[in-house]
């Protein structure tokens, strides 16, 4: 069981009306944050913090462990005034894996849609601009990570074996270009599947967001269980697995 981050402005689990950043609309406010001049003055390191700790506090009351793996829901940890932090808070709580968002091939997905390859481009920039951070805190993450392209009715299993050709080439050649003699590439699928949500139930504490609603979600349960990936998965010498298995 891994467990991400919900970082959010006046829903929280310390219940503090402070600013954290995220829930469904993060990234569009972050966006609109960083056009001012003291937009590095709204976001509380502090207040974060304690955010982070509380809900790996809760993690350990409900699943009666330390969690192995965590990230922020859209990505939130990588954002520059959180990764630090993020961070430090991980190496405290001997949490060793998080998520590096860079998914090979992204460039090369002509039907995504502008405001998608937008938004994606960006979270790429600010996780490249996070590895240093993770590094100097010993955080590790897989080799590989795949599933921006893949999302919701982009899920299918043609797309699935393109996204998973990228990342398992891109893994093979890291390691050789690092003069690993490692033969076994780890790579983070993305995956939301599920079933929709009913309006005004659920989400944290502003309800479910659209994604939620979605019948995307249970799309992408239905490709997740086909057959043909499955094959796809044993013809390719995948091995699913957990972070505890890493």
């Amino acid at each position: 069981m891994t467990s991400y981050c919900g970082l959010l402005y006046g829903h929280s689990r310390i219940r503090s009306p402070g600013f954290y950043a995220q829930g469904s609309n993060t990234r569009s406010m972050w966006a609109r944050l960083k056009t001012l001049t003291d937009y590095k003055r709204k976001i509380n390191s502090a207040e974060v913090e304690l955010e982070l700790r509380a809900q790996v506090r809760l993690f350990r009351e409900l699943m009666g462990h330390q969690p192995r793996h965590m990230d922020g829901h859209q990505h939130v940890h990588v954002l520059p005034e959180v990764r630090e932090v993020f961070a430090q808070v991980l190496s405290d709580l001997r949490i060793p894996y998080t998520r590096v968002p860079v998914e090979p091939g992204l460039h090369n997905c002509p039907w995504l849609p502008s405001h998608l390859q937008r938004f994606y481009k960006q979270v790429e920039k600010d996780a490249l601009d996070s590895i240093p951070v993770f590094s100097r805190f010993g955080i590790r993450w897989p080799d590989v990570y795949l599933g921006l392209t893949t999302m919701g009715q982009n899920m299918s299993v043609p797309n699935l074996q393109r996204a998973l050709s990228h990342a398992l080439a891109a893994g093979a050649t890291s390691s050789s270009a690092s003069g690993s003699n490692q033969t076994v590439v780890t790579a983070e699928l993305m995956v939301h599947p599920g079933y929709p949500s009913h309006p005004q139930e659920g989400g944290c504490g502003e309800g479910p967001d659209d994604f939620s609603q979605s019948a995307d979600r249970q799309h992408e349960l239905s490709v997740l269980k086909d057959s043909s990936l499955l094959a796809l998965y044993s013809q390719e010498r995948v091995q699913l697995c957990a972070f505890k298995d890493l």
